[in-house]
């Protein structure tokens, strides 16, 4: 085919397997190496070439894919002895889709940069259904001319492709969705745990949960008012919010329900009420942590009303 590109995927566990099946529909020729060769019979099968080393990926392919268990897996995969840098040819990319640390990553792309490899950070969401059914999202860091070079093939892969600006920050953008969404399940706990006990029925309390104001929005839809900084006029005020969060622990307490996010959570409310805030959006205290982290937050409202056209 024309423009065919030779290309290599590492690591056929629960999401590489599906990821490489994807690349394969491409039509480019596909080279797979995996601690276990079993994991790799399906698709040889289909086409795909076993390479018995990472060094033999690292020689013949000109765009690597990895997808690893975590760091220290990946580090010892690309900079180790016979790893991917010791015969990868100049020019060539390497795309890393496993679940990073960006301390890690900055360390590999020196060390590509310093052999004049391409190296970019490229982790997924969406777990094994989505990495078989193509419906991932990827969040890449990196040099954005490669990343626009490579687009077709990151669409092979997945349905929403964004790219996240320097190495490192697809990693974030990833590490910040899996933390917010331990969170998210962790709070739904406590407050499941409380209302149960206290004598609603589970399915009557999901759907109540579900049809209030938070469940029938997505996620991270309600954050207007925060991204711009912006929190005139209140919907809701500090004030109240504050008083139903009390009330909420006062009845966990009543029953030895431990809320320890909840409280988090009410200490902010706390403070923002110490500082005169009462008046003011329930959202307002979310600025209290960027104070904290010392960092400014600050989206055009033309962007905001962007995404929030997308489809979810």
């Amino acid at each position: 085919m024309e423009n065919e590109l030779k290309l290599g995927f590492i690591g056929l566990g629960a999401m590489g397997k599906g990821m490489a099946h994807n690349l394969l529909s491409t039509g480019h020729e596909l080279l797979v190496h995996d601690v276990r060769k079993e994991a790799a019979i399906e698709l040889i099968e289909r086409g795909a070439r076993w390479a018995d080393s990472v060094a033999e990926i690292g020689r013949e392919a000109s765009v690597i894919f990895t997808s690893l268990p975590g760091p220290r897996e990946m580090e010892a995969v690309g900079l180790g002895e016979d790893g991917l840098l010791a015969s990868m040819q100049q020019g060539s990319v390497w795309f890393d889709m496993s679940t990073n640390s960006p301390a890690t990553l900055h360390k590999v792309f020196e060390a590509c940069r310093a052999v004049g490899v391409s190296f970019l950070d490229a982790p997924v969401s969406g777990g094994p259904a989505g990495a078989s059914s193509g419906k991932l999202a990827i969040y890449v860091g990196g040099d954005s001319t490669t990343f626009e070079q490579h687009l077709h093939l990151l669409k092979a892969l997945g349905d929403e492709v964004m790219y996240m600006g320097d190495i490192g920050t697809g990693t974030s953008t990833k590490l910040a969705h899996n933390a917010a969404s331990a969170a998210i399940r962790i709070v739904t706990a406590e407050v499941f745990s409380m209302a149960v006990k206290s004598g609603v029925e589970p399915s009557a309390l999901w759907k109540a949960l579900r049809n209030g104001a938070i469940g029938r929005t997505r996620t991270f839809d309600r954050m207007e008012k925060y991204l711009n900084g912006n929190y005139d006029p209140p919907t809701f005020t500090v004030t109240l919010v504050n008083k139903d969060i009390g009330l909420a622990l006062e009845l966990a307490n009543s029953m030895n329900v431990p809320m320890r996010c909840i409280e988090a959570a009410y200490k902010d409310y706390q403070e923002a009420l110490d500082r005169g805030w009462g008046s003011r959006d329930s959202r307002s205290p979310m600025s209290l942590q960027n104070e904290r982290a010392g960092v400014e937050i600050s989206v055009p409202q033309e962007v905001i009303q962007e995404v929030l056209a997308l489809d979810p």
